[in-house]
């Protein structure tokens, strides 16, 4: 049995913050859970499933791989009422798909527990932008819990169960990637009983949102909020440490970095922390005597100043008279109105320990000697290692047969996935993208605004998270561009999670597989095409019928991504070698397609065999044919 299904409490497991999280649900009682992944939350979608798929006759929660956040959410809504204790999973741009449906959700509220996990990516690890999703938890009134590491994200998942039942309402659960993805010993506690079945109660004036209803459930989400906000003031998470005359507030993963300050500094009796773990809503009593009993605050939070806005809000409604600092400038005491005010931290990028460490000795004027950085002078410069698609990926086939042929000359509207990886030289295939299923929408205004030639590219999984509804209006509207549905059988970037499109016998998944080609005809897509990257000449050829179609044309480029099936289908191939008798330096092979398992070594191409897993690209492309299987 794994170690996250253990009844009993009493002892302590080194967790993953993701892994934390769920061992939170398990022990909440946990009944009905859906997800789209995404990074930094993708574990803990990935450890219910494997937990789910090992143990069939241990788990009596259901787990389900939705088709985008917004179904996801809409589905454990759905569970919520009907009286399940529910967990909805994504990353934060994954609330930006789901706040449809969050936004009236709030109002309606849940008859049982409900927790969403919203989890946050500073500095833009795997994500397009570092949007921050506090603001969501003051957009929509829910309250918000923000984790500062593994051992208080399984004790703040199981609490917001608890918070939730208490309000019926759902309560977000924000962390960011610091926090899913570090390491922690982690206390378990016994777990809840499950109940997996309920009978949907009726109640449509109060599950029904139409106008009359909803005037009435948003004057009830307003007094929810003023219960939390009684609730977060007497929260054990909003927490007071230390003494002293110097405060700092801080939040998440960034009250870590504080307490390793403070006492790498020296300061224990000189500064107090006031942590911000219900950080909505504030605790807005507790935090006027906070800053009334310090001569100076600093506020310490990564991305945007949402507290420090706050508390200085709140400074200037209680007539508190602090100098507060942190990302903005303003605020300096009024003996003080010459000295320019500083700020201590960026609105981008995480944050660090040594960062941290410095900013609060520099405003507190502390003096320290921070560790020596490492001198790196005479050492030699490594080598760049830009991010690449793998050896083997059928993806850059797809992008080669294109490109050879249409070059700069079209336009490639691309997608959130590894495919983005064609922005890169050589390939240089992607023009624009701003969200998941961008690509699809976004290639019928190009052509339509431009009359250019647009190859748009997209992934299976992303096809079905956000990709229909574009391609429907492509049909509808009569636009003029060629899709590319890259077919690699899995949602890869993510780790290999299921989607609608996978061949789900192969996992041993009772989900149903919905294939590609005839759901696109079904759309009312004329032209549909389904092409093996590998066989280039073969692919080209039906790569230039789909672009000279008029309308809109569709590409399935149909390959599995070669690390899931190594998992799912393995098969042998042999690797392959250049024959260096042959070859005549060209070099086609290394600037073309920049294969991983290519190198070139004192001006010769070279294959490292090892890598190469035998897809035969480069040796269609080699001019010499010098480029053979090994031997043997």
């Amino acid at each position: 049995m794994d170690v996250l299904l253990t009844p009993s409490g009493g002892k302590k497991h080194l967790l993953l913050g993701n892994e934390a999280i769920v061992r939170g649900a398990i022990e909440a009682g946990l009944a009905f859970a859906t997800c789209y992944p995404g990074t930094p939350s993708s574990e803990v979608p990935d450890t219910l499933y494997r937990l789910r798929k090992q143990n069939p006759d241990k788990v009596k929660y259901y787990f389900e791989y939705s088709t985008n956040e917004k179904v996801a959410l809409e589905c454990a809504a759905g569970a919520a009422a009907s009286g399940l204790k529910t967990l909805c999973t994504m990353k934060h741009v994954g609330m930006n798909v789901a706040a449809d449906p969050l936004m009236t959700l709030a109002y309606v509220g849940t008859r049982a527990g409900m927790v969403i996990l919203c989890a946050d990516d500073p500095s833009m690890f795997p994500s397009q932008n570092e949007q921050d999703n506090r603001y969501y938890a003051r957009l929509n009134g829910l309250p918000m819990l923000e984790p500062s590491g593994a051992a208080q994200a399984k004790e703040m998942t199981k609490y917001a169960f608890e918070l939730s039942e208490e309000l019926m309402t759902p309560v977000i659960l924000r962390t960011t990637t610091r926090v899913n993805h570090a390491r922690e010993p982690v206390p378990f506690e016994k777990k809840a009983r499950v109940k997996t079945q309920k009978k949907f109660e009726k109640a449509p004036m109060q599950l029904v949102t139409v106008p009359a209803v909803s005037r009435n459930l948003h004057l009830r989400l307003l007094n929810i909020h003023n219960q939390a906000q009684a609730i977060s003031e007497k929260s054990p998470y909003n927490t007071i440490k230390g003494r002293g005359k110097w405060g700092v507030i801080t939040n998440g993963v960034s009250a870590c970095y504080v307490e390793d300050a403070v006492a790498d500094l020296g300061a224990k009796s000189k500064i107090k922390v006031f942590t911000l773990g219900m950080s909505w809503p504030l605790p807005e009593k507790k935090l006027v005597r906070f800053i009334k009993s310090v001569d100076k605050v600093l506020i310490v939070e990564e991305l945007e100043p949402i507290m420090e806005e706050a508390v200085r809000a709140l400074a200037q409604e209680y007539g508190v008279k602090v100098e507060i600092a942190g990302k903005m400038k303003g605020q300096v005491p009024a003996k003080s109105v010459d000295v320019e005010p500083t700020q201590f931290f960026s609105r981008a990028f995480e944050y660090t320990p040594r960062l941290v460490r410095q900013s609060i000795a520099d405003y507190f004027g502390i003096k320290h000697k921070d560790t020596a950085e490492l001198k790196l002078a005479g050492m030699p410069v490594p080598p760049g290692r830009p991010p690449n698609l793998c050896a083997g990926c059928p993806h850059r086939a797809t992008y080669h047969a294109i490109k050879e042929m249409y070059g700069q000359e079209a336009i490639y509207p691309t997608d959130i996935g590894c495919y983005t990886l064609g922005l890169l030289p050589p390939i240089q295939a992607a023009d624009f993208l701003i969200c998941m299923g961008s690509s699809v929408s976004s290639a019928g205004g190009i052509a339509m605004a431009t009359g250019q030639k647009v190859i748009a590219f997209i992934g299976d999984s992303t096809f079905f998270h956000s990709g229909l509804t574009g391609l429907v209006n492509g049909v509808h509207n009569n636009h003029n561009f060629t899709l590319v549905i890259l077919d690699n059988g899995t949602t890869a970037m993510t780790g290999h999670q299921p989607h609608p499109g996978v061949d789900t016998e192969a996992i041993g998944d009772i989900t149903t597989h919905v294939p590609l080609e005839p759901l696109i005809k079904g759309l009312g897509v004329e032209h549909v095409t389904t092409i093996k990257p590998f066989k280039v000449r073969a692919s080209q050829k039906a790569i230039k019928a789909a672009v000279d179609f008029e309308g809109v044309s569709v590409i399935i480029s149909q390959e599995l991504c070669p690390l899931y099936e190594k998992r799912v289908a393995p098969r042998s191939r042999k690797p392959f070698a250049i024959r260096e008798n042959k070859c005549k330096g060209h070099m086609d092979c290394i600037n073309k397609i920049a294969c991983p398992a290519m190198f070139v070594e004192a001006g010769q191409a070279r294959i490292n065999t090892q890598a190469c897993i035998g897809c035969a690209l480069c040796a269609q492309i080699c001019p010499e044919n010098a480029i053979l299987p090994v031997k043997g």
